[in-house]
């Protein structure tokens, strides 16, 4: 009931849902949380308590308040219908592409020296492309993409990139992530006896300063 929904998907195709992480976990849980917690901050300073007020379709709608307030503000980052705008897979350079053994790579080059770096790794000559800001090319660039994603292994892109600093990440299962180096040295996992790894929050760090 929020309209979110209808920015969800891919053009010409129907809405889909986002799991269950916008409405139960962003707009309710995690809001539900920080409305406590501010009640308890307010009555740590007033004495009188508070009353959190919280439902999903509200905590949904401000969870997605960005996209409200860029259509206001920035409308040329939505020009067109689902599916056709710079940050819900209709931008070339923000969306993900097929490996050639079935896997994919996710791009988020939008920044200027990101897509640089984008297009060294995929061996494509600025030139020889549409401005990436040209959107009614989008189309024209993203099949150069998708061809040459198609053209290596995702093992074989994730060495190509990760010499390079251009927002191009694999893919990954749950089961891989947990065993991803960069995840493994942040400690973001926990082993679970009979299942798979799961996220872990609150580390056992010391404050620097």
């Amino acid at each position: 009931m929020t309209g979110v929904l209808s920015k969800l998907g891919r053009a010409n195709d129907a809405p889909f849902p986002p799991v269950n992480l916008l409405a139960d976990f962003a707009g309710g849980s995690i809001l539900c949380v920080m409305g406590i917690l501010m009640a308890l901050h307010s009555r740590g300073s007033s004495g009188e308590g508070q009353v959190v007020d919280a439902a999903l379709s509200d905590g949904a709608a401000y969870a997605s308040s960005f996209l409200f307030s860029s259509t206001n503000q920035i409308p040329m980052m939505w020009p067109g219908q689902r599916g056709c705008n710079l940050l819900d897979s209709g931008c070339p350079y923000y969306n993900t592409y097929g490996t050639k053994d079935g896997r994919y790579m996710a791009v988020g080059a939008l920044e200027p020296q990101f897509y640089v770096a984008l297009l060294k790794g995929l061996e494509l000559e600025n030139a020889e492309l549409p401005h990436q800001m040209m959107l009614p090319k989008w189309g024209e660039i993203a099949n150069a993409f998708k061809d040459k994603f198609a053209s290596k292994t995702q093992s074989e892109w994730v060495d190509i990139f990760s010499k390079l600093d251009a927002c191009v990440t694999p893919v990954l299962t749950f089961a891989e992530a947990a065993e991803h180096p960069h995840n493994k040295d942040r400690g973001m996992f926990l082993e679970v006896p009979g299942g798979i790894a799961e996220p872990h929050l609150l580390q056992n760090s010391v404050p620097t300063c």
